[in-house]
């Protein structure tokens, strides 16, 4: 159990770095052969492999690399060397739809250095491996229902310290799906007379302090921010650090076992509360939108399918995604509980597979009605795109999905710069307020 822990945390920790990585002095350069990084099943693929210094091939050297299948065990794995800038790598082909990993490493002055690409196989064809429980929808529409009878009872206490000459900014806290559980956020509302167009923002996994999105605030929409596990947001970083490392640590696997009871029930039904606290402001319009990355990109769709108020969504490489994957032969989301078992998944615990399924971004993306926005890279190993894609296969309202090829998970400014482009006008901000 230890081990799981430890493996569970240490897959969660990336959840929260968004940011592109530095660049390093060596670079490990694989490229598949295509250079949309598309293939079709049975199609062979190959990968380049150079190793760059100063911008310049490095020649004479050895790299070591690997080939996978997505988040699948190594089918082959070779040291060879470099000598004439580059070396091409046969790595074969996928019967089935999905994703065919090569990662490359080579070690110079004791520093190890690496490079990876994933090339896609037919991955619109990806279909998903957990399957909808026959009550899910009754058993989702009974919890916000009971949810729905607690009283909201807002506290808003404004936070002078970070409004702007634009902007209201509050630490609020509401009821949650029972009196005695909480939900905090900030929530930032434009000062300027008029009503306004809303967007929930819902968090990536793990234990932190929340700022609010003041800056998409200043453009004329309200923005409420909120975390998940019942605290307040503004608290001192070293209480966020303790309770990581201690009572929350592992959040995502508490009471795994039972459905009525996992963790992320409470998270799911906050979800929909917070949208309670963005109905009752006077400044709201009635235009509604949900973003989120990784957990946050899980929670936009899960929201969305939920709440009939939400008319918009963005979500980047959405975690909690076809969960059981590990228990089909292939790559399962985030958390990836289900990991261990993948070389003998008769020795997975049946009540924590079917809890899973209960909760898995799929099964709520298969209800989804309205217009969404996803993004994701090829490379990411935390919420792998055999898993996204099953998200994004299903949904049958209208969609769009931006595909960064290299990147893991981070995402680049100009897939930020896209998608809110898109929220806002779907919101109806006029252009000036993009500037």
């Amino acid at each position: 159990m230890l081990k799981k822990l430890l493996l569970l945390v240490l897959l969660a920790f990336p959840l929260v770095l968004w940011a592109q990585p530095r660049q390093q002095m060596v670079q490990v350069v694989v490229s598949p052969d295509h250079d949309d990084w598309m293939y079709q099943t049975g199609e062979q693929v190959n990968f380049t492999l150079q190793v760059l210094k100063n911008g310049n091939p490095i020649n004479g050297i050895e790299v070591s690399y690997k080939i996978s299948p997505d988040m699948m065990p190594v089918r082959e794995s070779k040291t060879i060397t470099i000598n004439n800038g580059e070396y091409e790598v046969k790595a074969g082909s996928l019967k089935n739809p999905g994703f065919l990993r090569c990662i490359a490493k080579v070690e110079i002055e004791g520093k190890t250095y690496e490079g990876k690409a994933t090339a896609a196989i037919s991955p619109l064809e990806i279909q998903p491996t957990v399957k909808e429980p026959d009550d899910f929808w009754d058993f989702w529409m009974q919890a916000k229902t009971e949810a729905a009878n607690i009283p909201l009872e807002p506290v808003l206490t404004l936070m002078p310290e970070r409004c702007t000459d634009k902007v209201n900014v509050y630490h609020v806290s509401i009821n949650n799906f029972h009196e005695r559980a909480k939900v905090y956020g900030i929530l930032s509302i434009p000062k300027a007379e008029g009503s306004y167009p809303a967007i929930l923002n819902v968090p990536g996994a793990g234990v932190r302090p929340y700022h609010g999105d003041i800056s998409m605030a200043e453009k004329g929409v309200i923005t409420f921010q909120i975390g998940i596990h019942g605290i307040p947001v503004n608290l001192p970083a070293e209480l966020y650090d303790n309770l990581r490392y201690g009572a929350l640590n592992g959040y995502w696997n508490a009471n795994l076992d039972d459905k009525d009871d996992y963790y992320y029930k409470r998270v799911y039904l906050g979800c929909v509360k917070a949208i309670d606290l963005i109905e009752s402001l006077d400044e709201y319009n009635g235009k509604l939108a949900v973003e989120g990355g990784s957990q946050g990109g899980a929670l936009a769709v899960i929201t969305t399918a939920l709440d009939e108020r939400v008319q918009y969504y963005v979500s980047y490489y959405p975690a909690l995604s076809d969960m059981v994957g590990y228990l089909h032969g292939r790559a399962g989301g985030w958390p990836h509980m289900f990991a261990e078992y993948k070389e003998q998944p008769s020795e997975a615990d049946p009540n924590e597979a079917n809890t899973s399924s209960y909760y898995d971004v799929v099964n709520f993306a298969r209800h989804i009605k309205v217009p969404g926005y996803f993004s994701w890279g090829y490379n990411d190993q935390v919420c792998p795109p055999t898993t996204t894609y099953s998200v994004y296969n299903v949904v049958t309202a209208p969609k769009q999905l931006l595909v960064a090829q290299e990147t893991a998970h981070w995402r680049y400014p100009e897939q930020v710069e896209k998608t809110d482009q898109w929220l806002l006008e779907q919101l109806g901000v006029k252009k000036t307020a993009l500037k």
